[in-house]
């Protein structure tokens, strides 16, 4: 059985031959059917592979089956892969963001490929509409692989798609909490900020990120409750300290290590942790003047570089490197003594560090 070292080559392995197939029956229907199937590989490029990840490492945490049930859970991990892939496709749509990784966003390249082909109409409408049928169509290849690996018994199968569906309706739900907190902040008082930031942070990433695809490796083991319970407190800690993490380099974070543009957090106006607790800390006049250059997608270098020291200088990102290493702390603590392999232990503890305290 694949180590917690060789899932990226894996999953990668499997996506290619999924794609393969894809791109033939897509071949078979047009150049415009081919168009969109290759947004859909180019959207599966590159990326940490990290739910796929935390779903093997989940599998083998409870499995005493040995291989049997290996290429099961390989086939559900790559298909959380690809529902991953779809929620940044919509995700990017709806943030209007230019850039993934480096690359173009879904819906910028489609716009691109509208103007190559000499099409008629607006190139923008075009992109932002393929976008969003191209998130569908990654949503039913997920679907797709997901069945493939539930060729297993009634019970388990059932239990693995709970907790897929569970992850599904969590992460729709958290990206419209996500949205609607942009607008919805200015109705609420200033101290609930950081608590309505911290639900959105659960719902739309830790429990899809990592507590999810945990539990569904998880069940397709057939893990038992108190398995499932150390699990599930495991993964939403690092979920969390995994998201709070991102919040900070969407302010700070370096652009040729996270592809993303600095400070594309304040141009998208995102309410994280991070804005709540400097805006606490903040006079009624600073905290409205922070206010009106949030969400302006024209704000330049320097007008950047102000935001962030405003939001050092409160101590807000101090404070929020705290609220990372308690997470984290409480992670580790519902391992110990948890009723899992101790070899699997050692994997989560390893990957547990390593999205808590990455730069991309």
């Amino acid at each position: 059985m694949p180590t917690s070292q060789e899932p990226i080559e894996a999953v990668s392995q499997r996506l290619d031959k999924f794609l393969s197939e894809q791109l033939s029956y897509a071949s078979s229907l047009g150049p415009e059917a081919e168009m969109l199937t290759r947004s859909g590989a180019s959207a599966l490029r590159g990326g940490k592979r990290l739910r796929a990840r935390f779903c093997l490492t989940g599998f083998r945490a409870v499995d005493e089956a040995g291989d049997d049930r290996h290429d099961a859970a390989l086939a559900v991990a790559t298909s959380l892969e690809i529902f991953h892939a779809a929620a940044l496709v919509h995700d990017d749509l709806v943030d209007n963001s230019d850039t993934r990784r480096g690359q173009p966003a879904a819906h910028r390249a489609l716009q691109k490929a509208h103007r190559a082909a000499g099409w008629t109409g607006d190139s923008d409408s075009f992109g932002r509409s393929g976008a969003i049928l191209l998130g569908d169509l990654l949503v039913a290849w997920s679907d797709d692989l997901l069945e493939d690996g539930l060729a297993l018994s009634p019970a388990t199968a059932a239990a693995a798609r709970r907790a897929y569906a569970r992850m599904r309706r969590d992460v729709t739900i958290g990206q419209f909490l996500d949205v609607a907190e942009e607008s919805a902040y200015t109705v609420y008082p200033d101290d609930t900020h950081a608590d309505r930031a911290l639900r959105v942070a659960s719902y739309k990433s830790a429990r899809y990120s990592i507590q999810q695809p945990l539990l569904i490796g998880a069940a397709l083991a057939g893990a038992d409750d108190a398995q499932r319970d150390a699990l599930g407190r495991f993964g939403h800690d690092v979920g969390m300290a995994f998201q709070l993490r991102d919040d900070v380099l969407g302010v700070f974070g370096d652009t040729a290590v996270t592809g993303k543009p600095v400070g594309d957090d304040l141009r998208e106006g995102k309410r994280t942790v991070l804005v709540a607790y400097a805006r606490e800390a903040l006079s009624d006049v600073e905290r409205a003047r922070i206010d009106a250059l949030l969400g302006d997608p024209g704000l330049d270098a320097a007008q950047i570089a102000d935001l962030q020291r405003v939001i050092t200088g409160t101590g807000a990102l101090d404070r929020l490197e705290q609220l990372i290493s308690a997470y984290a702390r409480a992670a580790d603590d519902a391992l110990d003594g948890a009723p899992l392999r101790a070899e699997a232990v050692d994997e989560l503890r390893t990957l547990a560090h390593a999205a808590t305290q990455r730069t991309a």
